[in-house]
């Protein structure tokens, strides 16, 4: 037997349960089959409008700074635009996406990248799959489209995302990934990220960029 399987037969033994109790499994299968949504927090529902606007404020209340933009040239302007006011290089890194290939970064001076970070980049963009209105949280999915070290190591992290894709809770998220990639399809990795990285670890003195990015900018896509 593994490991997992020793741990598994103690607990079945705390219970005075056995594996091979169809009953129990029967029940179990059922209530996986039925996925029951679960409770909704209040805080984030409401119309588009509305999410969007929660979806900004708990987004900014985190130490995120968030823009609004209404199509391709406006992003890839707004974000050249978050780099000179920071003093950072006109350079990004990103991967794959066909969503952020279609941005015209050219015609705003930035020079471009593709593929994983090894640590040494300063800036990486990504595109996030939704957003989380209730605490104002990213979703991202890893892939070559998305890599998730551009998620974790530059010190500027740049996010788009589409405001169709905020939802008003974690719940519609997830609805909709699994609607877009399908059962036994999904990504290896699903990263949530609320804010810029941080830690009080030392002194309870609050430090960004303890363990990611020190800066999060998040451009919508109206």
């Amino acid at each position: 037997m593994s490991a997992r399987d020793d741990i598994y037969a103690g607990i079945r033994r705390s219970l005075g349960v056995s594996a091979h109790d169809t009953a129990r499994r029967d029940v179990t299968l059922a209530r996986i089959a039925a996925a029951r949504p679960g409770i909704r927090p209040a805080r984030g529902e409401g119309g588009v409008d509305q999410r969007i606007a929660m979806f900004k404020a708990q987004a900014q209340s985190v130490a995120a700074s968030v823009s609004f933009v209404a199509d391709a040239g406006s992003a890839a302007a707004d974000i050249a635009t978050f780099l000179r006011a920071h003093n950072l290089p006109a350079r990004l890194r990103m991967g794959a996406d066909e969503r952020l290939a279609a941005l015209p970064f050219a015609a705003s001076g930035v020079e471009i990248s593709q593929g994983v970070s090894d640590g040494s980049d300063l800036n990486g963009l990504s595109h996030a799959e939704g957003g989380v209105a209730e605490t104002g949280t990213l979703v991202l999915v890893s892939g070559a489209h998305n890599p998730s070290t551009l998620n974790f190591l530059p010190d500027n992290h740049i996010v788009v995302l589409r405001a169709g894709d905020i939802a008003a809770v974690y719940e519609d998220v997830f609805a909709a990934l699994r609607d877009r990639f399908g059962k036994g399809v999904m990504p290896r990795t699903l990263n949530m990220i609320t804010g810029p990285s941080r830690s009080a670890d030392i002194e309870q003195k609050l430090l960004l960029g303890a363990h990611g990015p020190r800066r999060l900018h998040i451009v919508i896509m109206t």
